[in-house]
């Protein structure tokens, strides 16, 4: 199966592909992640006693911001009405993860795949920086589309 680049002219330049021709349609993605804490950062975060503040709770808004924010921070993506975004943690305290997933939803002519994607980064980063006077030692990984739908690619499930 050969896919071709959308993001290039037929010079190689990068441009923004042109979507004013195609329809509206309801588009939905979900992207997770995970960051790996100490002990000490998963019992801060617990409990509630991060010096910062509520840590998911703040993680959460950034992650709604940056879903908002992505055609600023990503150069091709468009910019996206959301109609909804959530984000959420999931926190695995033997293995000492937490987990995030955001959900981004548009009425648009493109997919909110990189706006998922983006929630789902920044929420974490926001753990790791309300966090890192605990410890610097937290890794940031697994960061992926878990499912989109909409679109002329349909729905896709990893």
């Amino acid at each position: 199966m050969e896919h071709e680049f959308t993001h290039f002219d037929d010079k190689g330049n990068a441009i923004m592909v042109d979507v004013s021709e195609k329809q509206d349609s309801s588009r939905i993605a979900t992207a997770s992640g995970v960051i790996r804490v100490s002990p000490e950062v998963m019992d801060a975060v617990v409990h509630q006693s991060v010096k910062k503040g509520d840590v998911l709770g703040v993680a959460r808004v950034a992650g709604i911001m940056a879903v908002k924010q992505t055609a600023n921070l990503i150069p091709m993506c468009h910019t996206l009405l959301i109609t909804k975004c959530s984000v959420d943690f999931e926190l695995d305290q033997e293995k000492l993860e937490i987990k995030a997933i955001c959900t981004a939803k548009v009425e648009g002519k493109t997919g909110v795949e990189m706006e998922a994607l983006t929630g789902v980064s920044v929420a974490l980063l926001t753990i790791y920086d309300m966090c890192k006077a605990i410890d610097k030692r937290m890794e940031i990984s697994d960061i992926h589309l878990e499912r989109k739908e909409g679109g002329k690619s349909g729905v896709f499930v990893r």
